[in-house]
């Protein structure tokens, strides 16, 4: 997730917002979707090439024993699939078509910032030869990564703006902040710790007037994040008067994280709040969109999922799997890596996504080579979960047997019908499927 222009309101008032921290002999619960692009696109990679994976090992084991020079524990948190509700399925379609433009931006020797297509693999195989603890969530990872935080009381390192918005008890490191290439040792003393700095709620809300923080979530949402993207938003924001800030370029750019901030501090409460964005709105749409905002709030409330759980016990419970009644042994993998994102999007929503590279944009994309292979994973899969053909509404009733991709196509994002290829009742189990003579 993230919430426009959030993240650079906070940086350019850096010194009102941030402290500044030694950071030494603690845990650390890190934000792995935001740190290997950092750490890509931050340290002079060649992108053009396919990926430029062994410096990119490198440069991720020197950051994580920079770490151990310092007394941190880090735990990795890595994103999984697609949410079930696909809430966020216009997102990724922008991002993707983002990513069509500046692959082929570097196809033509221009610039640009796309991660070679084996990069999050690469990046596990460093978490698991330095034993670096980790977990591939079911689904997003910022909840949890926030509630593991708040258990074990300990800072997070993410690029995400999101993190400025969720009640953090030791507060959130910006990747961008974070000096892992700058180990300093500590005066009188053989203590090393990197610099770094760390957000404080409790000051942005006290610069706008002592705001209640339970209103941060409600100024995201109408602010724009990820999961949310209502038109009838810009109605309200026509019509309601945001207070001026400052007039420097700066000011202007972000009018209106600021004006949201200071309108929502003379509110006592979200109820209160919401109420009066309601006022703005026609009655007839009133209802709907209260329900779509409220919904939206609840992304910013503690997880059920208990991570501590699995990095202690080695068990992964999540409420929106465990609904899905899929093989203990499915869920074990994924969170541990094993498998990747792309077997849960294929089993819960029929749909996949194939992700860009840098490529001649004119040629049909490098994923139609084994384009058979995928045919038979999910033949595998439908076979193995008939239940699930029920619960999916991306496959079409006259096509049982279809899945979708999202891929390229010159340079547009398109989905195409799949059909999976249909396999013996041997293949039926997946409880089973490992067992399996290869």
């Amino acid at each position: 997730m993230g919430i426009r222009g959030l993240m650079s309101f906070v940086e350019d008032h850096s010194n009102e917002f941030f402290t500044d921290l030694k950071l030494r002999d603690t845990k650390i619960v890190i934000d792995g979707y935001a740190l290997f692009h950092r750490l890509c696109f931050n340290s002079n990679l060649e992108l053009r090439y396919g990926g430029d994976y062994d410096s990119f090992a490198d440069v991720a084991q020197k950051f994580f024993e920079s770490l151990f020079a310092c007394n941190i524990c880090p735990y990795v948190v890595l994103d999984g699939g697609c949410d079930i509700s696909d809430k966020k399925l216009k997102t990724l379609k922008d991002r993707a078509r983002e990513k069509i433009q500046m692959a082929h931006s570097l196809s033509v020797g221009g610039g640009g910032y796309v991660c070679p297509l084996l990069i999050r693999e690469v990046f596990i195989q460093v978490l698991v030869k330095l034993q670096v603890c980790f977990v591939q969530c079911f689904s997003e990872a910022d909840r949890d990564i926030m509630t593991l935080a708040n258990h074990w009381n300990c800072p997070v390192l993410s690029s995400d703006s999101d993190f400025c918005i969720f009640d953090l008890k030791t507060g959130f490191c910006p990747l961008n902040s974070f000096q892992w290439r700058n180990v300093n040792t500590a005066k009188g003393t053989q203590d090393c710790y990197i610099p770094a700095k760390c957000f404080s709620l409790d000051a942005l809300c006290h610069h706008f007037s002592n705001m209640n923080k339970a209103l941060l979530p409600l100024f995201a949402v109408l602010c724009g994040n990820d999961h949310i993207n209502l038109p009838i938003i810009e109605t309200f924001l026509s019509k309601v008067r945001l207070p001026l800030g400052a007039t420097s370029s700066k000011g202007r750019r972000h009018h209106r994280v600021w004006g949201l901030l200071n309108w929502l501090s003379h509110f006592a409460d979200p109820t209160e709040a919401l109420d009066n964005v309601l006022e703005y709105l026609p009655k007839k749409d009133r209802e709907n969109v209260k329900e779509i905002l409220c919904c939206s709030m609840e992304e910013y409330k503690q997880s059920q999922v208990k991570l501590q759980d699995f990095f202690q016990y080695g068990t992964y419970a999540c409420p929106a799997a465990l609904n899905l009644d899929l093989p203990e042994w499915v869920l074990v993998a994924l969170a541990k890596g094993q498998l990747s994102p792309f077997i849960s999007d294929a089993l819960v929503l029929r749909r996949t996504i194939l992700h860009t590279q840098v490529e001649n944009m004119q040629q049909p994309n490098a994923h139609r080579v084994s384009l058979p292979i995928r045919q038979i994973i999910y033949g595998l899969l439908l076979n193995a979960s008939p239940h699930l053909e029920n619960m999916s509404w991306n496959a079409l009733p006259s096509q049982p047997l279809a899945f979708s991709e999202m891929e390229r196509i010159n340079k547009n994002i398109k989905t195409s019908i799949v059909n999976a290829v249909e396999l013996s009742k041997d293949h039926s189990d997946l409880r089973k499927l490992t067992e399996l003579q290869s």
